[in-house]
């Protein structure tokens, strides 16, 4: 375990009396709001992190009842690099957060240059006992998309708005320019690495183009959450979108302006307050440009 000094006390649990002594591994998944997994609390407990009436817990130890059980977390920065990045927060409370991701970065990995690694300046820490040490992307948007991204800012959010996401309980709407004859509107379910995968798409404008044939601003709403789904999608139908390098149709790609993909809006159900989140995300100027009437 790490010294005392280096970990936070996030939440306490008086454990009642008990009818059959049973091990801490067993007993402790549930009774923290902070960490609701098997797998969480084991690796909580394996990190030293879970007091027994203030010794380190072991998954061997049996508990039968009275006991006082802690769950602490580092408040130890994490050993990443902090960057300056240039990103609007379009809707932030004490528990989550919600960016205008730009085009052409990373959301998170080994790089430095990453989206994640610019949340901590843009971002203000929560007050919450399980406040996170740097906020945490709950989804991933492409490299070349925009759009909104959801953040976490304490472990129980995260942990909640990962299950929201699983569970389709929060709506997610994009915008993109395909190109060619397209039709009004449709549903695609072609699969994706032999998973189904849905998505919806609704044709909002389109003009004549000597070079494609048809520029479409369409709406989509993707009902399933595969890699690169919408891309593929509108790829299987022949209406790839504009400047997409990897699914477009040669010698029709546009590299200039990069990809023409735009994640526009989040609606859902706050997981803590119990309000309504509903954030719109206007169409970036390389889209006004095409389509100066806009939506609609």
């Amino acid at each position: 375990m790490k010294k005392e000094s280096d970990l936070i006390k996030i939440e306490t649990h008086k454990v009642p009396q008990l009818d059959i002594r049973i091990r801490l591994s067993e007993y402790a998944p549930g009774i923290f709001k902070t960490i609701f997994s098997k797998k969480g609390i084991k690796k909580a407990i394996k990190k030293g992190w879970v007091t027994i009436n203030g010794d380190v817990g072991y998954t061997s130890d049996y508990i039968v009842g009275g006991e006082t059980i802690e769950l602490f977390q580092s408040k130890t920065p994490l050993n990443k690099p902090i960057i300056d990045i240039n990103l609007e927060v379009v809707y932030e409370d004490d528990y989550l957060a919600i960016i205008n991701k730009p085009s052409g970065i990373l959301v998170s990995g080994n790089k430095k240059y990453t989206l994640e690694n610019g949340l901590p300046k843009v971002i203000n820490k929560s007050k919450q006992k399980d406040a996170l040490q740097r906020p945490e992307p709950i989804h991933r948007l492409d490299y070349p998309t925009s759009g909104a991204l959801l953040i976490g800012k304490t472990s129980q959010s995260v942990i909640l708005l990962n299950k929201m996401f699983e569970n389709r309980k929060i709506k997610k709407k994009y915008y993109a320019i395909t190109i060619g004859f397209q039709k009004n509107s449709g549903v695609i379910e072609t699969h994706i690495d032999d998973k189904p995968s849905k998505s919806e798409y609704r044709i909002i404008l389109s003009l004549d183009s000597r070079k494609y044939e048809s520029l479409n601003l369409v709406e989509l709403i993707p009902h399933t959450g595969r890699r690169h789904q919408l891309r593929i999608h509108l790829a299987s139908i022949g209406n790839p979108i504009l400047g997409d390098i990897n699914y477009g149709k040669e010698g029709l790609i546009g590299k200039g302006n990069g990809l023409y993909l735009h994640a526009s809006s989040l609606d859902f159900t706050h997981p803590i307050t119990g309000n309504m989140v509903s954030v719109i995300i206007p169409l970036p100027k390389k889209f006004q440009k095409l389509f100066p009437k806009g939506i609609k």
